[in-house]
């Protein structure tokens, strides 16, 4: 199979608008190409110049960490860039679908109905897990994409890798997309060390979880060279701003301190964990490698709007597929953790 395979003609045909930046990529000159301001931004910073388009300083630094090529990564803003495109140089609107393995990540059905692509559902089991059969039965010939997320969104758990990689192996003319926006949570190995062996596999990851950088819209996409030079072809010119790249360079640096938010995290996932499961309207609650718990809870939409009203915003679930009177609730810090469940106590024994 050629990876060109997997992505529609056009894109393969298509000639990309050319930046200034395309044309002369160094940081010496006397920039008098790109029509900008010569002086200062206006706040007296360095904000007048365009920004490297294909944020090479950023890749290079991220590949060492993750352990793939520059040429591997794809960065966007915020991975809803990377699902958007990956929809769109895959996907013929009202001829193609992907396929969606509910309860999961929304945003892969909203992206595919913005763009009139059809949306095929494999739901996951009762307990979260890949039912392959369904998955099976559920891709024809029009499906482009298999989006798996894992560990999963609303439900936290890890797919099983076998179930995943039967799935990549199955589908060699599909693109198969692993969503591991919060598996630095997650005791498993990432499915970047796949990518040589299987072209048509994507990884997606973020910084807007573990790495504490959600307000600077960061996501990345980790794929075969040929999906990377069709996105960035596909991309906005400047799509990751000058200040953003910055402060990713800078962030990349500080790998141990996420590490020890990842530590703290899980530690006060278990405590939280513990103190609900001592709670007589809790009824169940997930397993999970993230930073969230779902929880089913009694009179969990009473549950709900009490919380709201008191400003203790948890993500009601409870009209989701799977989700039945749950509640998602991301562990917070110790004293946001005490506050959620000072509430729950006194709804409680409203009840």
């Amino acid at each position: 199979m050629e990876v060109s395979d997997l992505i529609r003609p056009n894109f393969i045909k298509l000639t990309p608008y050319s930046s200034a930046r395309d044309e002369y990529s160094g940081k010496e000159g006397t920039f008098l190409d790109a029509n900008e301001n010569p002086f200062l931004s206006v706040t007296d910073e360095h904000f007048n110049r365009y920004p490297d388009p294909y944020q090479w300083a950023c890749k290079e630094k991220l590949a060492a960490i993750k352990g793939v090529s520059p040429e591997n990564i794809f960065l966007g803003n915020g991975s809803d860039e990377a699902i958007d495109l990956l929809i769109k140089i895959t996907c013929a609107p009202k001829i193609d679908n992907i396929l969606i393995l509910p309860p999961t990540y929304g945003m892969y059905k909203v992206c595919a109905d913005i763009q009139e692509v059809f949306v095929q559902e494999a739901p996951l089991t009762d307990d979260f897990e890949i039912d392959l059969d369904t998955v099976f039965d559920s891709v024809n010939s029009a499906t482009k994409i298999i989006w798996i997320c894992s560990p999963n969104n609303p439900s936290g758990n890890l797919a099983d890798r076998e179930a995943i990689l039967q799935i990549v192996k199955a589908f060699p003319h599909k693109m198969v997309v692993v969503d591991e926006a919060y598996i630095d949570f997650s005791e498993a190995p990432s499915f970047l060390r796949d990518l040589e062996k299987y072209p048509n596999l994507v990884v997606i990851q973020t910084f807007s979880k573990a790495w504490g950088m959600a307000g600077l819209r960061i996501g990345t996409a980790y794929a075969h060279p040929e999906i990377i030079r069709i996105l960035n072809k596909v991309k906005y010119p400047y799509n990751i701003n000058q200040l953003t790249q910055a402060k990713l360079l800078e962030s990349l640096g500080h790998e141990e301190r996420k590490n020890e938010y990842v530590r703290e995290i899980l530690a006060l996932r278990e405590s939280l964990r513990e103190e609900l499961e001592s709670l007589e309207m809790t009824q169940k609650i997930f397993p999970s490698q993230s930073n969230m718990l779902l929880v089913r809870f009694e009179k969990a939409k009473e549950l709900f709007a009490f919380l709201l009203e008191n400003k203790v915003i948890v993500r009601d679930r409870t009209n989701v597929i799977l989700c039945k009177d749950c509640l998602r609730i991301t562990v917070g810090t110790r004293e946001e953790n005490e506050r959620l469940l000072d509430y729950i106590r006194q709804f409680e024994k409203t009840i």
